[in-house]
């Protein structure tokens, strides 16, 4: 077989597998859809297309209409809370750290970021029962706080350690001439700093936001009431029914996942930046 033969075979292949894989991905993203747009009682049958096709579903979740989707736009409201708050602390706890470490060179900075790391060898899963337990003692049950403050804890880490290699690739001599010019610490930080991590900076942003919005377990636990559970919770309330109306949920899934969807698509180009810059010293 000659090259150019071996070459159209490997890329028939290459895209006979693609396609696979993009229907593979798609497959369950189109039966959401599928069950979205059918009538209950069309929900089981076995069609590739809907018989009955209706935005009824839709309209009872962007109406409420449903007992529960009572408090929907609510929950979407509580579950944007929490991500926004969870990535503005991210970012503000995360920069300040990595700046600490990396501009100010504080001695033993290394192993800061390495211990922070390590927080990642326990699973979130082992820690529920211990973070329930300190969050009632604190006061914070069925709070969003609650929430907040453990994805939080479970993202400062990870950006502390994507700040700090991203702000290797920023030349040290900008902090240098700042310094001579009579610049503070905190000039650094906001004028030089910041502005040139912009990239890793929406990048984590967009990590935390998403982390927190997804959550489901730690939101199930600490948050019990109709009024401070997140969607993700919400939803799970319908698998309690003997009789769940799958074309709701669906319905709302795919309204809960609209808003991470747009925001992933309009900071792509910065999270592929923010997050490989790092790993290249120039």
């Amino acid at each position: 077989m000659s090259v150019a033969a071996r070459r159209r075979l490997g890329s028939v292949g290459a895209g006979v597998l693609g396609l696979l894989l993009l229907i593979w991905t798609l497959l369950p993203l189109y039966n959401m859809v599928l069950v979205a747009v059918q009538q209950k009682e069309d929900v089981f049958a076995t069609n590739v297309f809907p018989p009955h096709p209706t935005l009824e579903s839709f309209r009872a979740v962007f109406e409420e209409s449903y007992w529960y989707l009572a408090n929907f736009w609510r929950q979407m409201g509580n579950s944007a809370y929490i991500g926004v708050a969870v990535a503005l602390l991210t970012l503000a706890i995360g920069s300040m750290t990595s700046f600490a470490i990396t501009r100010l060179r504080i001695r033993a900075g290394w192993l800061l970021t390495n211990a922070a790391l390590v927080t990642y060898v326990i699973p979130m899963s082992f820690l529920a029962i211990p973070f329930y337990r300190i969050m009632k003692s604190y006061g914070l049950a069925d709070n969003a706080w609650a929430v907040i403050l453990v994805e939080v804890t479970f993202a400062t880490p990870y950006a502390i350690f994507i700040f700090s290699q991203y702000s290797a690739s920023i030349p040290y001599e900008l902090d240098e001439a700042a310094r001579i010019d009579g610049a503070s610490p905190a000039q650094i930080f906001f004028r030089i700093y910041l502005p040139l991590m912009a990239p890793a900076l929406v990048a984590i942003g967009t990590y935390a936001l998403l982390l927190a919005w997804n959550e489901y377990l730690y939101a199930f636990l600490l948050l019990s009431s109709d009024s401070t559970i997140t969607v993700p919770v919400a939803l799970g309330k319908f698998l309690n029914s003997d009789e769940a109306p799958w074309n709701y949920m669906m319905a709302a899934a795919i309204v809960y996942a609209l808003p991470p969807l747009v925001i992933y698509y309009i900071f792509r180009r910065y999270m592929s930046a923010g997050l490989t810059m790092g790993g290249v010293k120039g």
